[in-house]
């Protein structure tokens, strides 16, 4: 990739992070890019529509550009008319807030939601962000659905969630991991509790249309106060069933043409790679290591606890 490429597409992803706006010392200290440099590609972002500056600081924001190109490639795709009923009847029933993610080759981005939770504690996400494969339910759902290789692979490719960063019990050895994986492939669905978010459980099931690999997963996921292990057991057979439904009906989306190809023998990481340490980290492992984003409890406007 082309240095001003590189560097146009970091200054995206930065104001992407804060919707009201980002100073351009800022952007050029956090990006390391010459002030004049990060400048210069503003002001052509801001020619095309994509960045503007803000009156009030003179800060740079992005514009609603990118968001609707994003609305209209999802439209296209038609997977939010595809899925959305199926997503809103299971989280009218279960009253948690259920999620999907699409597998996009070697990671997952949640592209729709429904939020059945009505009163009290809500956990409220950004959509468009890609799912911690290492930490998260969805991970843990579709990399129970690859071998063992294949998951500490991808997993070593964007690192561990570390729990400082998410939750307190987010795995951070290889042989944690695979531990959780194994129970998720036993159970045909995956379980987390404050591996994510401190406080917050989830459950996730895989998306697999017959004849395919795993094209995305279905969560729901809530407050560990009321979104017990027992509650999620027993929602486990209609999310289950959520996912069985869109993944027969994943035929009508394009989106839903990306799952995850498992390389060839030739092509299986090298052992001084960072995926072939990783391996060998595991097969080294003689014992667990101890378990060691943001949940909101706001209630709605006008609603009782």
């Amino acid at each position: 990739m082309s240095g001003v490429m590189q560097r146009t597409l970091s200054i995206l992803e930065r104001l992407a992070t804060d919707v009201q706006g980002v100073g351009l010392a800022t952007l050029a200290a956090e990006l390391d890019v010459p002030r004049s440099a990060a400048h210069r590609l503003l002001i052509e972002l801001a020619g095309q529509g994509y960045v503007r500056q803000s009156r009030e600081r003179g800060d740079y924001m992005l514009t609603t550009k990118i968001v609707s190109l994003g609305l209209k490639y999802l439209k296209g795709s038609g997977v939010v008319d595809l899925c959305q009923p199926i997503l809103d009847r299971l989280a009218e029933s279960s009253g948690e807030l259920v999620r999907l993610g699409v597998v996009d080759v070697d990671h997952i981005t949640w592209v729709a939601l429904s939020q059945g939770a009505r009163a009290g504690l809500r956990y409220d996400p950004d959509m468009g962000l890609d799912a911690r494969l290492s930490c998260t339910s969805s991970g843990h759902a579709w990399l129970a659905t690859l071998s063992d290789e294949d998951a500490l692979a991808l997993v070593a490719q964007e690192g561990y969630g570390a729990p400082c960063r998410y939750g307190p019990h987010a795995p951070t050895t290889p042989s944690a991991l695979l531990k959780a994986l194994r129970l998720a492939r036993q159970q045909g669905f995956a379980i987390t509790e404050s591996t994510y978010v401190p406080g917050l459980s989830a459950i996730g099931a895989p998306i697999v249309p017959r004849g395919k690999g795993t094209v995305g997963v279905v969560t729901l996921s809530g407050p560990s106060v009321r979104l017990t292990d027992e509650k999620m057991r027993a929602l486990a057979p209609d999310l289950v069933a959520a996912a069985a439904d869109i993944a027969h009906a994943s035929g009508a989306s394009p989106l839903f043409d990306r799952a995850f190809a498992p390389a060839e023998p030739t092509q299986r990481p090298h052992p001084s790679s960072s995926s072939g340490r990783a391996l060998r980290s595991f097969a080294a492992e003689s014992a667990d290591a101890e378990p060691s984003r943001r949940f909101t409890g706001e209630k709605p406007r006008g609603s009782a606890s």
